[in-house]
């Protein structure tokens, strides 16, 4: 069976300073979403499904549209701050997104097959895609994820921090626990994670970080919501809390009820978290289609 690709495209860009999931950065116009999407129809993948914000969905349907039909068959579902279980309310200060693991959570009547999940503002290489693809094509275990993982060092941006999972594995390449932290940055030649208690931690840079691309199966869904259910008891009062798919991961791994392989890519990650970076991802593109790896105007 041929897997979805789920691309979690409802953030609000607050740091970008606009709707970065269909800002152009290639030569003919496209955006990052566009070279995802083209790697994975190669890679094999049969559908895609955005998740979105009801707000947003007439721009991002106007842009990918026309791209798409005839390509290869999409669909959207809203992730809006009101889908939470019945007995819970949404704090009335509270403007963010409930997080990956809800974007996820949301999808769950739009898909009933192997899925990877990715950011639409992070561009992950060819070569991702088709490990992830061989992954949920071939692995059978309906109880065994996979994640990939990308160098600390080559996921950084020079304008700014940045929040990354830090992964733990043994020795088998299984994922332990995932570690989010929320602002990571460069400093005098090193890698520093600033804390929430104020303290720092310095990286060496070849650890292994979650990109947020994932591969799932569709038994998560109910767990994903189990663990939403816990966590809104735990910080649903909270204005900022957000529900990153690494914590209901590694809680679901101490567990045991799954496992989750570390598939390690040496592909080069790179996003635009903020509009600085946006002249260097246009400059990475540029160099990707000079090469080779993708053609002048992706679509024609």
């Amino acid at each position: 069976m041929k897997p979805v690709l789920l691309v979690l495209a409802a953030g609000m860009g607050s740091r970008y300073g606009g709707l970065k999931q269909i800002d152009k950065v290639g030569p003919g116009g496209e955006a990052i979403i566009d070279y995802s999407i083209y790697d994975a129809i190669r890679a094999g993948y049969s559908r895609i499904v955005f998740v979105i914000r009801k707000d947003i969905e007439t721009d991002i349907r106007n842009f990918f549209e026309p791209r798409l039909k005839g390509r290869i068959p999409f669909d959207f579902v809203h992730q809006e701050l009101d889908m939470i279980p019945e007995g819970f309310s949404v704090p009335p200060d509270r403007k963010k997104p409930w997080g990956t693991g809800h974007a996820v959570m949301v999808a769950s009547s739009k898909i009933d097959q192997p899925f990877a999940v990715i950011n639409g503002d992070d561009f992950y290489g060819p070569s991702s895609y088709r490990q992830t693809a061989d992954f949920l094509m071939y692995n059978s275990d309906p109880n065994e994820y996979a994640m990939v993982g990308y160098r600390l060092d080559n996921t950084l941006s020079d304008n700014g921090s940045v929040a990354r999972g830090i992964c733990k594995t043994n020795d088998h390449d299984y994922l332990e626990e995932v570690t989010e932290h929320t602002k990571i940055y460069r400093e005098d030649g090193k890698i520093i994670s600033l804390l929430d208690d104020g303290t720092r931690m310095e990286f060496t840079g070849d650890e292994p970080v979650s990109m947020n691309f994932w591969c799932f199966k569709p038994g998560i869904f109910p767990k994903l919501e189990s663990q939403f259910t816990t966590f809104l008891r735990e910080h649903g009062n909270e204005p900022k809390s957000e529900f990153f798919i690494p914590l209901p991961v590694t809680t679901l791994i101490r567990s045991g009820e799954i496992k989750m392989k570390v598939l390690h890519s040496r592909e080069a990650w790179f996003g635009v978290t903020y509009k600085e970076d946006k002249p260097v991802v246009e400059k990475k593109i540029r160099d990707l289609v000079d090469a080779g790896v993708y053609p002048e105007k992706l679509w024609e």
